[in-house]
């Protein structure tokens, strides 16, 4: 008997599943979600979820209207692609059977948010399933498409063609495949090639978007059919439909990178087409085509077939650069709102900076800041929403210009592009346009002129530099505009040119260029308008970079500005004004000791540290912003250091403790891992800030053990948590090692298991690259101190660095660091590792021919030398390139003790090896 659905729970379900998208009763959404988690553990509940979702009425019982029933339908959509999501394998073949019957009934269903929906869960099937897991879908979907029996309806079609698209995003790699000695995508397609061809424009587009997820790829499939595919393009190149039209233009811009060759005969009909489409009035489709001129401005080669052209596509860059009526009537006259208090969605999402990385050098890398980008991509910040499924903050950000990728955007873009690729002849067409614009007097002209102006600043600074002292005044002026958004706008592109005025020599031009400029994007800090603040705070961190050492002078009335911006600000700005403080004291370093910066400074701070809560994700960048400051004040940061150590690993121990109370009741909410990497950092920078004896005081007296917290966070899942964690444990072996050395029986469990290979996830390789790395380091910074102590660990230690420096697919930087650790179990255990010298030397010394002098590398050759002396014989094949590395050596001038004594190191091994090689000629 086919199974059927019990009344009641189905009642009680329905209702669960219409409270969970309540945004209105906050604690029936809470009951409703913890009640729908219980429900999981049911056999039956995925059953009960198709049956919700595939049933187009109300079932017979239960009671609620047509919208409610529509939200429990798609709350039962969710629900069931998120539990496929999570465990397929555990879902009976039953269920799985009863939800390959549902979906091709979901995709007839009239509203197409549901079709959306069964095209989600299909791709979820198939992306933790296989194809194979359900061989029949494809060709299924393919007959609806194609309408073979002309018997299929519009809408079906239609759902169908989104469901393959989807499923071609996300199983990109699966399609390419080899499955049963075929490749899927060989036959499928030319299938969606055909699908171009249909009389609905939502299944030409469709298709269209399913064949660019393969355009960039360099497949068999895609290599078989680009001049087909090609054909097909030029003929939709005229097609009605916008959305068409749109995906020609992406098209177009994915093959530039995968296969220029077929772009470059067609480029001059192309630059035409695309320039048409760009002053489209659909501004979706025309951002569209205007990516193609960014992407072809980027393409190693291709730019330069476009310079017969630039005289055609400057001027309707500089016209799409105009905001448009829509956005002036958002934008114009905006009023002074510095005392309004920001709304929560006004507040982008927080996110600790990716750690970083250890270099042999001993300092730390990570990604720089791109400060003032106006027209940055915005990161993609949602969650694992699909199309068609309910967000909460949907109609948010998006209705601003300013917080959306835009054509005004990628048009700056392509222009700052072209600026460095052509240079002059860019700036020569964009000056009449400057002359005419720049004294305009509808804002939105002068906006753009300005826009103009600093998008070519970093291709055209040297052509653009004799008119400087006449635009840079002006532009300070600006600054005062009475538009808001122009002062925005100026703050930028004044930003953009700091580096012009803050490298003149001149005191006189100083005095009239960059003093005027620097004080100009400060005051602007202080703006009445929020969003004027944001760009002078912006602008002023690319100036601090740019300008460097060059500051000091002027750092007190810098941080008294700081200051009264820590007074004035509201929640969204802050954000920014940290990155301008960690910049200052990244470029200035010590200066920032001096007792009267720090009494201006620090108080400002720490009053903010006092107010941001543990669960704030205002933490992130104040703990980041306290990283740098710490590292610039050194053992003037002993005030503050105790109370903020505690802080720090008070967050990490409830946070771990969060995350093993989840693990016993998954009810609760998950904890933010950003929160352990940023409090991992700042207690890095302490333990490197502070006379070492301070530091070891803190680890020392901390609760609970310092050791044990920082052992589970070098096991967490997160790979960000656990890269910030080596570097802790590298800095700790560093500077306070006495307190480290008892626990590294159970560090040393953690840390070999790290250095396996193959614990990196495909699907994450840089990340888990980045933990090798730092395991790396942080294990050649022990080895330095514990030296024969290392005694029980050399042999897996060895076998792992060796795995890393041969393994030709890893990063240039975990092998310089594996190589260097390598070389510095040689200290005090060269005999254990000397029967092996002949199988490791060469790969040895040639990871560190790439490594700059340093004592890191210094440290690892007296380790290796200390091998070498324990088998000299062993050296016979690596002969010539050791005492390369040697000769290299001499020919600097070495000062530290460290490198001293490689000398010393080196003429031991070189006697020893001479010897045993008279020894052989003798016994010869």
């Amino acid at each position: 008997m086919a199974w059927q659905p019990s009344p009641e729970s189905l009642s009680t379900l329905a209702a669960c599943l219409k409270d969970s998208l309540s945004g209105f009763d906050k604690a029936a959404q809470k009951q409703a979600e913890i009640m729908l988690t219980q429900a999981k553990s049911s056999p039956d509940i995925n059953n009960y979820l198709i049956y919700l979702f595939s049933t187009e009425s109300p079932p017979n019982g239960l009671q609620c209207s047509d919208q409610d029933y529509f939200l429990v339908r798609s709350a039962a959509a969710i629900m069931l692609k998120n539990n496929i999501k999570a465990g397929s394998r555990q879902i009976p073949e039953s269920s799985l059977a009863l939800i390959k019957m549902a979906i091709p009934m979901g995709l007839q269903d009239k509203s197409a948010q549901i079709r959306n929906y069964s095209g989600n869960i299909a791709t979820e099937m198939i992306r933790r399933g296989g194809l194979m897991s359900w061989p029949e879908l494809l060709p299924e979907l393919l007959k609806m498409i194609g309408n073979e029996t002309g018997q299929v309806s519009n809408e079906t079609q239609e759902g169908a063609m989104t469901a393959m698209a989807k499923i071609c995003e996300d199983n990109t790699k699966m399609l390419e495949r080899e499955l049963n000695g075929e490749r899927p995508l060989n036959f499928l397609l030319p299938k969606l090639i055909q699908a171009t061809k249909s009389p609905l424009p939502k299944v030409r587009a469709q298709a269209l978007t399913a064949i660019n997820v393969f355009a960039p790829r360099k497949s068999q499939a895609m290599l078989n059919s680009i001049d087909d595919l090609l054909q097909h393009l030029f003929a939709l190149a005229t097609d009605s439909n916008n959305d068409v039209r749109r995906q020609v233009c992406r098209a177009f811009v994915q093959l530039i990178e995968a296969r220029p060759d077929k772009i470059q005969p067609h480029l001059s009909g192309l630059v035409d087409y695309i320039l048409t489409q760009q002053q489209s009035d659909d501004e979706d489709l025309a951002c569209d085509a205007a990516e193609f001129f960014l992407a072809i401005g980027e393409h190693d080669h291709l730019w330069q077939s476009l310079n017969p052209f630039i005289s055609k596509i400057i001027p309707v860059l500089l016209q799409c650069m105009v905001y448009n009526a829509e956005d002036i009537a958002l934008l114009g006259g905006a009023s002074d709102d510095e005392d309004e208090e920001d709304l929560e969605q006004d507040i982008k999402p927080q996110f600790a900076k990716k750690a970083s990385t250890r270099q042999v050098n001993g300092d730390s890398s990570a990604d720089p800041a791109q400060n003032g980008n106006a027209y940055e991509k915005l990161a993609n910040m949602d969650d694992d929403l699909e199309e068609g499924e309910i967000d909460d903050f949907e109609d948010g950000d998006d209705a601003n210009p300013d917080e959306r990728w835009t054509l005004r955007k990628c048009s700056a873009a392509a222009l700052d592009v072209f600026a460095r690729d052509f240079r002059r002849p860019v700036f020569e067409s964009i000056l009449p346009y400057l002359t005419k614009n720049l004294k305009h007097e509808d804002w939105p002209y002068r906006e753009a002129a300005v826009l103009a102006l600093g998008a070519v600043a970093e291709g055209c600074l040297d052509i653009v530099t004799p008119h400087l002292p006449e635009l840079v005044p002006y532009l300070i002026s600006l600054l005062n505009d009475t538009e808001p958004v122009v002062r925005q706008i100026t703050c930028w592109t004044l930003g953009r040119y700091s580096s012009w005025a803050a490298d003149l020599v001149d005191p006189a031009h100083k005095q009239a260029y960059f003093e005027p400029m620097m004080e100009g994007i400060l005051t602007k800090m202080l703006d009445n308008n929020k969003k004027v603040q944001e760009a002078g705070a912006s602008a002023f961190a690319h100036l601090e970079e740019k300008a460097g050492k060059r500051l000091e002078p002027y750092s007190l009335p810098i941080i008294q500005q700081f200051v009264k911006c820590f007074k004035k600000y509201k929640d969204r700005n802050m954000f920014i004004l940290y990155d301008c403080v960690q910049t200052l004291a990244e470029n200035i370093g010590p200066v920032l000791a001096r007792p009267d910066l720090v009494n201006e400074l620090m108080p400002a701070l720490i009053d903010r540290w006092t107010k941001v809560t543990d669960q704030s994700r205002e933490l992130f960048p104040l703990l980041e912003c306290l990283s740098y400051v710490a590292m610039a004040l050194n053992d003037a940061f002993t005030p503050y250091a105790q109370p903020i150590f505690v802080r720090c690993v008070n967050i990490i121990h409830q946070n771990l403790e969060a995350s093993l109370a989840l693990a016993n009741n998954p009810t609760l909410d998950v904890p933010d891992k950003d929160f352990l990497v940023t409090s991992l950092d700042l207690l890095s920078a302490i333990i490197q800030a502070l006379d070492p004896a301070k530091s070891s005081k803190l680890v020392q007296e901390s609760q609970p053990a310092f050791f044990e917290l920082l052992t589970f966070c070098m096991e967490d899942p997160s790979d960000e948590v656990r890269q910030s964690a080596y570097a802790l444990l590298g800095d700790c072996a560093k500077y306070v090692f006495e307190q480290l050395e008892p626990s590294l029986p159970n560090i040393f469990s953690a840390l070999l298991k790290q250095l396996d290979l193959d614990s990196i996830l495909d699907e994450d390789i840089d990340n888990g690259f980045g933990v090798v790395n730092n395991a790396c380091w942080s294990a050649g910074e022990i080895a330095l101190r514990h030296k024969s102590n290392m005694n029980p660990y050399v042999p897996e230690l060895f076998r792992r660095f060796i795995d890393i420096i041969t393994n030709q697919g890893i990063p240039k930087g975990v092998t310089e660091n594996a190589a260097i650790a390598l070389g510095r179990l040689g200290l005090g255990n060269g005999e254990l590792l000397a029967p092996h010298l002949a199988n490791f030397a060469e790969e040895f010394l040639s990871s560190m021919d790439e490594v700059d002098p340093s004592d890191e590398k210094a440290t690892a050759f007296r380790g290796f030398t200390s091998i070498v002396e324990k088998n000299p014989m062993a050296m016979e094949k690596s002969l010539l390139h050791f005492f390369t590395a040697i000769a290299r050596y001499r020919d600097l001038k070495l000062r530290s003790e460290t490198k001293s004594g490689l000398h010393d190191d080196f003429q031991k091994v070189g006697i020893l090896i001479k010897t045993d090689d008279d020894m052989e000629k003798d016994l010869c």
